[in-house]
């Protein structure tokens, strides 16, 4: 079963302070590219995996969705995005992606944001996801860039001369990690690119856009503060159709 760390009560009250947490997808630097990444959304069934407060699936309804299915395995997050939530068209389900059970062809795009990382049987998962898109569906999700889940310490080091470096442990090394992210022991899944890409193409899949994500000028102009993501990428942004 995939950690369940959103619902530790100190967890989710550190996460919900977050910036993407308070204001949803505006919160999110990455969005605009996965925006552009998504195909126009009038009269398609959308599927959130790891859909959290809602957000996604409360704008692709406004951008045209004709119905809109969230998973998520924490139950806090799910309270959440149902009591913001007042769709008919929209529904939310608790369930583990690592055991994710789909109809065929039921879907014409899935969605995910922030938590393929998290899962141990991704190609399962992934098979299971081609399996329940219709011929010529599309997967566009993000996840946490290979860089960034496999450091040897947790942030920036910076030596003797100021400079800083990100350091990197066992890149080739594949497996579960634990890292202290808003609470001691996070169990994230460090995957090479090579991996991931991998196994997309195994699942079925095409792809039509990988991206190692960096802030744009404007938005470093605006939050300076994303300066620091110009060193390495934190996000992986892939887009695949079935």
């Amino acid at each position: 079963m995939t950690q369940n760390i959103y619902d530790n009560p100190d967890f989710f009250a550190r996460y919900s302070q977050l910036g993407r947490s308070v204001e949803g997808l505006d919160g999110a630097p990455e969005w605009p590219t996965l925006q552009a990444m998504l195909p126009d959304l009038h009269g398609l069934r959308v599927l959130d995996i790891g859909c959290g407060f809602g957000w996604f699936c409360r704008w692709a309804r406004q951008a045209g969705a004709a119905k809109v299915m969230g998973l998520d395995v924490s139950e806090r997050m799910l309270e959440r995005a149902r009591a913001t939530t007042q769709d008919p068209a929209i529904r939310y389900e608790r369930t583990d992606a690592e055991g994710l059970a789909l109809p065929a062809a039921a879907f014409d795009l899935v969605y995910s944001s922030l938590a393929l990382h998290y899962v141990v049987a991704l190609e399962r998962l992934l098979a299971t996801l081609h399996r329940t898109l219709v011929p010529g569906g599309g997967l566009v999700f993000s996840m946490e860039h290979p860089i960034f889940t496999a450091p040897s310490a947790p942030g920036w080091v910076v030596d003797a001369e100021g400079r800083r470096t990100w350091p990197i442990d066992g890149y080739l090394k594949e497996g579960p990690r634990s890292t202290d992210w808003l609470a001691k022991g996070v169990i994230k899944q460090h995957r090479t690119i090579g991996t991931v890409l991998t196994l997309l193409l195994s699942a079925g899949f095409t792809l039509t856009h990988v991206e190692e994500w960096s802030p744009t000028d404007a938005q470093i102009a605006a939050r300076p503060a994303l300066a620091v993501e110009r060193e390495r990428p934190m996000f992986l942004l892939v887009g695949a159709q079935r």
